[in-house]
């Protein structure tokens, strides 16, 4: 290669315009953090009040897309050489779809999210009650079931179809929607625009995820060596966590993510073995039972839940669903373009169906036996969880809740080890796919540069910790809720062009395995 292709790894055209825009929403943002967080909310609370609907049903069609593409001539289609086999193993591919899908926020969702709906519960239960507790563990499975995988999943078979059968030199979502509008367009400004449009909300979204999943650590360090909740110690383990994830970007898919990856879900279970063993087992495993129950019981429920004839403030439930879903949004194309970029050699039915159901499980799991734990200290007056997590930070009662365990100071290490590996798995992830997206090389045929991937990693590392020190991170969180309306515009346009791509080509007839 020469030197002036290396100048051109990266496209700055689309790159440099997106990463202006984060910091010209952050700086604002940040410097008045008070006054813009309470005209967001206004905003986000107005969007709830006049588009809970919108978001519910959003989803539920992307699920039934999902099903549709899976279930029909289509879903025999093979990303690919149909005579190629899969780049992954099974565990390999589910292994890395759950890192990437699930990361460290399961750590923190599973173990307290029950709280809010325990606290504000829906459908006229009393707050604190056995069924608002049930509920509330129903509720944080339903966070990380199906419609939020199929948010995740849906643009991706547009993606490994241009990538791997087409084999389209960029992989970007201008490229998939070319079938939609042309090549004048996506050739042009308006293709920018929508390349634009992904890499602010991911960028964005990425600084929000290392801001958000670095409390999880810092304060079970804290309650670990006796230290304070300081700003040094935020950057200590930030830095940290860069270094992991910026070398496991760049040692790439196979020597990094895959293996990583594959590592901490042994290590996950190992620590759910532990927690059962020497925590209330039994317990954990009634009240898993009697969440599924519950959850399965009240699915449809929960899926179409607007509380309409309240007229009042809104529930937790309520708000916290529109949220979820338009949170999950701005991170869809980020985790559709990655779930493309490694199932080369599966079929559309293969890609959807494991994003689907892996995740699925293991985050029913992880809530099953982490907030298990949770509620049977609460409920046995070991520990005031409501309490905690209503007057505090969520994620200050994590420590609180482990270090009643015997052997609690052994939990709070191998928990900060399983939530740090799956932030690195998903923020190496993210880094990968972002230096992917914005690379000029051909993407069939290459694989981004490290050079450009440690960069990506840096610039990420440098929003979040601005925004971290200054304060910045809950209006940028609930921006990044806000990018997700852009998003699911383009969720649609990738799904119709997928099915054009597949009636022009005839791709359940010339491209699955014979």
């Amino acid at each position: 290669m020469d030197k002036d292709e290396r100048g051109r790894l990266i496209d700055y055209r689309i790159f440099l315009p997106a990463l202006l825009i984060v910091i010209l929403i952050s700086l604002p943002l940040s410097l008045y953090e008070s006054a813009s967080l309470d005209v967001l909310n206004r905003i986000f609370d107005e969007i709830v009040r006049a588009f809970s609907w919108g978001y519910i049903w959003y989803a539920i069609i992307l699920l039934g897309f999902g099903l549709y593409l899976s279930f029909s001539k289509y879903g025999n289609v093979v990303l690919g050489d149909p005579a190629q086999k899969p780049r992954f193993s099974l565990f390999e591919y589910a292994s890395i779809l759950i890192a990437m899908g699930v990361g460290s926020t399961i750590m923190r969702t599973g173990m307290v999210a029950w709280t809010g709906v325990a606290n504000d519960p829906p459908f006229g239960m009393e707050a604190g009650s056995t069924e608002a507790l049930l509920m509330g563990n129903a509720y944080s499975m339903f966070m990380w079931s199906f419609q939020v995988f199929a948010i995740f999943v849906m643009a991706a078979p547009a993606m490994a179809y241009i990538l791997h059968v087409r084999k389209r030199p960029l992989m970007r979502i201008s490229e998939a929607c070319r079938v939609l509008f042309g090549d004048r367009f996506t050739d042009g400004f308006g293709g920018k625009v929508l390349d634009i449009i992904f890499l602010v909300s991911i960028l964005s979204g990425a600084a929000v995820t290392l801001g958000l999943g670095t409390p999880i650590v810092t304060h079970n360090l804290a309650r670990l060596f006796d230290l304070q909740m300081t700003f040094t110690l935020t950057l200590g383990v930030t830095l940290l966590w860069v270094i992991l994830f910026s070398l496991s970007a760049y040692l790439g898919i196979e020597r990094g993510i895959k293996r990583l990856s594959t590592f901490n879900m042994y290590l996950a279970a190992g620590f759910a073995v532990f927690v059962m063993l020497f925590g209330p087992g039994v317990f954990i495993l009634d009240y898993f039972t009697d969440s599924l129950r519950t959850l399965v019981t009240n699915y449809v429920d929960i899926s179409l839940y607007t509380d309409s004839l309240a007229l009042g403030d809104a529930t937790y439930m309520q708000t916290n669903t529109v949220f979820w879903f338009a949170y999950s949004a701005t991170w869809a194309m980020l985790h559709s373009i990655f779930a493309a970029k490694i199932s080369e050699g599966r079929t559309i039915k293969e890609m959807i169906m494991t994003y689907l159901l892996a995740p699925t499980m293991l985050s029913w799991l992880a809530t099953g036996v982490l907030g298990g734990l949770a509620v049977h200290r609460h409920v046995t007056g070991s520990l005031d969880v409501l309490a905690l997590t209503e007057n505090g930070e969520p994620v200050a009662a994590i420590p609180e809740i482990l270090s009643t365990l015997p052997f609690g100071e052994i939990a709070l290490v191998v928990f900060m080890i399983v939530a740090m590996i799956f932030l690195t798995t998903t923020l190496d992830s993210t880094t990968y796919t972002i230096a992917a997206y914005t690379s000029t090389r051909n993407m069939a045929e290459n694989e981004p540069s490290r050079k450009l991937r440690i960069i990506v990693a840096a610039i990420i590392a440098a929003v979040a910790l601005v925004l971290m020190r200054i304060g910045g991170l809950p209006p940028l969180e609930v921006v990044s809720g806000l990018l997700g309306l852009p998003i699911i515009l383009l969720q649609f346009c990738t799904i119709a062009a997928i099915i054009i791509m597949l009636r022009q080509d005839r791709a359940w007839e010339n491209n699955v395995r014979k």
